[in-house]
């Protein structure tokens, strides 16, 4: 490559850290075609002491496709852009969230999961960017779901071809403690992905599942639950998985389509920490509902985390 761009690997086959350039200002041609052959290389790149607010994260994030809208089911929301995820333990007044309801179902996200399984279009690039972290904790792990396809024995491969997963958000909540029933699950919304897919930036095989994944569609609860963990721990062996440790201005970017990741535990109710993502949509963009996760809530109706989900 001509440029001044450096990447360093995190692990032979997954993760690097990109240094030489200013991701603040517009970029060329060239130079975000070449970020983007190193996001489908490496599935995860790390950019350290960044220098982007709100309005350049958004307009880098922009490089990597369609840029889907935050959800609103918080509340008030703390950001001028309108596509800025609060990833955060603090609400608009930045006081550090009491709310318990709020406070376990953010608890999910410290499982192995995939952003937004659970809708039928699904996320790619997610970018992370911390501006303010506690002082121990609150890592990000993640974990290389291309490599643990290619290392599976022959026979797991061959049994899970073809197969399809349904995905749901209220699963992956429940699984964290949330109080929702299996009959609660079965009347929301769900989505369908097969276990194994062709990810069509690097022409490599990953495998499609997480802490979403509920049910394996055709198979005995039982049997596709058993399933659905094995493979996961297989996924999540040490050598297919690394964490990243933040100070302000650093940002991860994972792609959703290869990788899972889960949030590291830290004292969220002693320390602050102010995370802010934006989500870019797998493939074209829809010309109807460019915010995909609160059309999914208002089909859910009514719960005791959202209980007005038409706002």
């Amino acid at each position: 490559m001509g440029s001044n761009i450096k990447a360093v690997p995190i692990l032979p086959r997954f993760g690097a850290e990109i240094s030489g350039v200013d991701i603040t200002k517009p970029l060329e041609a060239a130079t975000q075609a070449e970020i983007v052959d190193l996001q489908n290389k490496w599935g995860v790149t790390v950019w350290r002491d960044t220098g982007l607010d709100d309005a350049s994260h958004v307009a880098f994030s922009r490089l990597f496709g369609h840029v889907e809208l935050a959800p609103r089911h918080k509340g008030v929301m703390r950001f001028s852009e309108p596509e800025l995820f609060d990833a955060s333990n603090i609400d608009a007044d930045g006081n550090i969230i009491d709310n318990e309801l709020i406070r376990l179902n953010s608890k999910g996200n410290r499982l192995w999961h995939t952003d937004s399984s659970y809708m039928e279009v699904r996320s790619a690039q997610s970018l992370l960017l911390c501006h303010e972290a506690p002082p121990e904790g609150g890592a990000t792990w993640f974990a290389d779901m291309r490599s643990a396809y290619d290392d599976l024995p022959e026979e797991m491969k061959t049994r899970i071809d073809g197969l399809v997963a349904e995905h749901s958000y209220f699963w992956s909540r429940r699984r964290a403690g949330y109080p929702y029933t299996e009959e609660d699950i079965d009347a929301k919304p769900a989505a369908r992905h097969p276990l194994v897919h062709f990810h069509e930036g690097s022409g490599r095989k990953s495998l499609f599942v997480g802490a979403h994944a509920r049910d394996i569609v055709g198979m005995p609860r039982a049997e596709g639950r058993a399933l659905i963990a094995e493979l996961i721990e297989w996924a999540t062996q040490p050598q297919y998985v690394f964490s990243v440790t933040y100070k302000p201005g650093d940002m991860t970017i994972w792609d959703n389509l290869c990788t899972l990741h889960r949030g590291g535990d830290f004292d969220d109710r002693g320390y602050r920490r102010d995370m802010r993502r934006t989500t870019v949509r797998a493939g074209a963009a829809p010309e109807t509902a460019d915010d995909p996760f609160n059309e999914m809530f208002k089909a859910a109706g009514p719960t005791a985390y959202n209980p007005d989900p038409a706002k």
